[in-house]
C-alpha cells in the first residue's frame, strides 16, 4: 500500500507518470497526484538535487493518507552524497495564510505521521511579506511531525526567514537539522506535547532559538549546540516551568532566558525558571563557513573535532 513518486526540477515534467525514470518537474504536481489517490497508501516524495521554487504554500493534507514522507532522492550521510545534490526549497509568495496574523508558509502540515528529511530551506526574498515559516502546523490535533537532517537558512537583509518550523500541538521531533541564522529556529506554542529536539545546531537566531508555550508534558533535549543567539529561550510570562537540557552546549548568547509579553521580550531573573543538567559555557562556537571554493561535505557543521565527538549534532547521523 506504499507509492513512490519522483520529482526532477531540471529534467522532469509534469506530464510524466512520476517513476524513477520518467520523474515529475514540480513538487505541487506530486503533492496533486498523491492526493487523487483513492486508497488509503502512505506515500513517498522524492526529491532528485535542483532548486523548487514555491509561487504558493502547498498544503499537506490527509484524504485517507496514513502517513506522508517528502525527502531527499539521495540522503545525507549516504556514500554518493555532496552538497550539491541536497533538495533546496525555496518561495517567493506573498502573504498566504491568515490564520493568526498575514504570513507566508511553504509547506502547511495538516494530516497526522508527516516526515520530511533531507532538504535545504532557504529563505523568501519577496518584499511584500513580513513573516515566513517554511513549515508550519497550526492545528493543534494532529501528531506524528517528524523533521530530519534539514538545513534552514536564512538572511535577514534579503530573504528572511521568521521561524524555520512554527507547529502547534503534539508529537513534533526534530532531529540532525542545522538553523543558520534564522529569526527564530522554532515556535512552538499551543498544547505542546511530546516535543523533541536533538542532535542539531542553532546558529545565529536573532530573535530566539526556541519559543515554546505553556509547559504540558515532558519533552527531550539533548546533543544540540545553542551559539550566538539573542535568546536561547523563551517561555510564557506568569509561567515558571522547570526545564531539562542534557548533554547540550549553550555558547556565545546574548541571553539565556526570557519570557514573551504583550510588550515584548523581557530577560528572565534566575529564580523565575530551574535548570537542571544544563551546560552552558561562554566558550566561542566556530562553525565552518563557505569561502573561496564553495559547498563542502560538512559546512556549517562545527569546526571544533572534540565537539564533535561530545555532541553528534549536525545532518550526518
Amino acid at each position: 500500500m506504499a507509492q513512490t513518486i519522483y520529482v526532477d526540477p531540471i529534467n522532469g515534467s509534469d506530464s510524466n507518470t512520476g517513476r524513477l525514470e520518467t520523474p515529475l518537474k514540480s513538487l505541487e504536481k506530486a503533492i496533486a497526484k498523491i492526493d487523487s489517490l483513492t486508497e488509503a497508501k502512505s506515500p513517498t516524495i522524492k526529491l532528485l538535487p535542483g532548486l523548487y521554487i514555491l509561487k504558493d504554500k502547498i498544503v499537506l493534507q490527509g484524504n485517507k493518507k496514513p502517513s506522508l514522507t517528502i525527502e531527499a532522492g539521495i540522503l545525507p550521510g549516504a556514500k554518493d552524497w555532496n552538497p550539491y545534490k541536497m533538495p533546496v526549497i525555496g518561495s517567493v509568495s506573498g502573504n498566504n495564510s491568515d490564520v493568526q496574523f498575514p504570513h507566508s508558509t511553504s509547506l502547511l502540515v495538516n494530516m497526522n505521521n508527516v516526515t520530511i528529511r533531507g532538504l535545504k530551506f532557504i529563505g523568501n526574498p519577496n518584499p511584500n511579506i513580513s513573516y515566513y515559516y517554511p513549515i508550519s502546523k497550526k492545528d493543534t490535533s494532529y501528531t506524528g511531525l517528524n523533521i530530519q537532517q534539514c538545513f534552514f537558512i536564512g538572511e535577514r537583509n534579503s530573504s528572511p526567514i521568521q521561524a524555520a518550523i512554527w507547529a502547534h500541538g503534539k508529537g513534533t521531533h526534530v532531529d540532525h537539522c542545522i538553523f543558520y541564522e534564522c529569526k527564530n529556529a522554532l515556535v512552538l506554542l499551543e498544547n505542546i506535547k511530546d516535543f523533541s529536539l536533538t542532535n542539531s545546531i542553532v546558529s545565529g537566531a536573532y530573535e530566539a532559538a526556541v519559543w515554546f508555550g505553556p509547559y504540558l508534558s515532558e519533552f527531550q533535549f539533548k546533543n544540540n549546540i545553542i551559539s550566538n543567539c539573542n535568546f536561547v529561550w523563551l517561555r510564557k510570562d506568569g509561567t515558571s516551568p522547570s526545564y531539562q537540557f542534557r548533554n547540550s552546549l549553550f555558547a556565545g548568547n546574548k541571553n539565556f532566558m526570557g519570557f514573551y509579553t504583550n510588550n515584548g521580550l523581557k530577560i528572565a531573573k534566575r529564580n523565575e525558571h530551574s535548570e537542571d543538567k544544563i551546560l552552558r559555557t561562554n566558550d566561542k562556537v566556530d562553525l565552518k563557513i563557505v569561502e573561496l571554493n564553495g559547498l563542502f561535505q560538512d559546512y556549517l557543521h562545527l569546526s571544533d573535532k572534540k565537539l564533535v565527538e561530545t555532541y553528534r549534532s549536525g545532518i550526518f547521523k
